[in-house]
């Protein structure tokens, strides 16, 4: 029997790793709340952990990670809880934004910047200008973001434009996305059991597997992002079509 290539041994290796994953990053308040603690502490364990997660995502050879920090509906949730939120949204990207750029760690935003505190705007926007020319590995922070929002957003955008209707197709909405020069995510993983998207790449993930865990998201580890990368490379995609005979 012949033996397959290196080359084509590669060639699948490479099919069957993710390039862009997409986290929804659930369970900090709950996780908290098992310990007997605010949920405050649950939001700072939750972003002290993303660091493990990017650096497993290098490791792994994924080229792309979106995290869902925040929603547009989260400006439901207790006033003091979101501001708490995004005060330790500030923290983070000041102080890890050094090292990810030293790292070749490339920043991107998703959602409404302009909705956010003016100095949170800026946080943001330096960070995204100070790693925007990196190019090994680049981090998506969806943060103000809801799903329908960006298509809404993408929609008055291509309006003011003054773009025909018969122009309008699936490509040149998709580039009208705030995620419009990053590909469409492979994998979407959800922590804390839950079973919903909630408004999280309505578009992006049409045709993306789907991976939940009950791992609360700051016990969430290189471990159980591998067990959903090879659940991953179990699967056979088949975006509509049947498979090969």
């Amino acid at each position: 029997m012949t033996q397959p290539s290196a080359s084509s041994s590669l060639m699948r290796s490479a099919a069957l790793t993710p390039q862009h994953i997409a986290i929804i990053m659930d369970g900090n308040g709950r996780w908290a709340q098992q310990r007997g603690l605010p949920r405050l502490a649950g939001h700072r364990a939750g972003t002290e952990n993303i660091r493990r997660i990017v650096e497993c995502c290098v490791d792994l050879d994924i080229h792309y990670l979106t995290l869902y920090a925040f929603s547009t509906e989260n400006w439901s949730r207790p006033p003091d809880e979101v501001a708490g939120l995004m005060a330790l949204l500030v923290e983070y990207v000041d102080r890890e934004v050094d090292a990810l750029h030293a790292q070749g760690v490339r920043l991107r935003h998703l959602g409404r910047l302009e909705e956010l505190a003016p100095h949170l705007q800026r946080t943001v926007c330096r960070a995204v200008e100070l790693t925007q020319h990196n190019t090994r590995f680049t981090l998506a922070v969806a943060l103000n973001y809801g799903g329908r929002a960006e298509i809404v957003d993408a929609v008055r955008r291509l309006i003011t434009d003054g773009v025909a209707p018969e122009d309008v197709n699936e490509a040149l909405i998709s580039r009208y996305l705030t995620t419009g020069d990053l590909p469409d995510p492979d994998l979407v993983i959800r922590t804390a059991g839950e079973m919903r998207l909630s408004n999280f790449l309505l578009w992006q993930a049409a045709y993306s597997e789907y991976y939940a865990t009950p791992v609360y998201w700051p016990d969430f580890g290189p471990k159980d992002l591998e067990e959903a990368v090879q659940s991953f490379a179990r699967r056979q995609r088949r975006f509509g079509g049947l498979p090969p005979a």
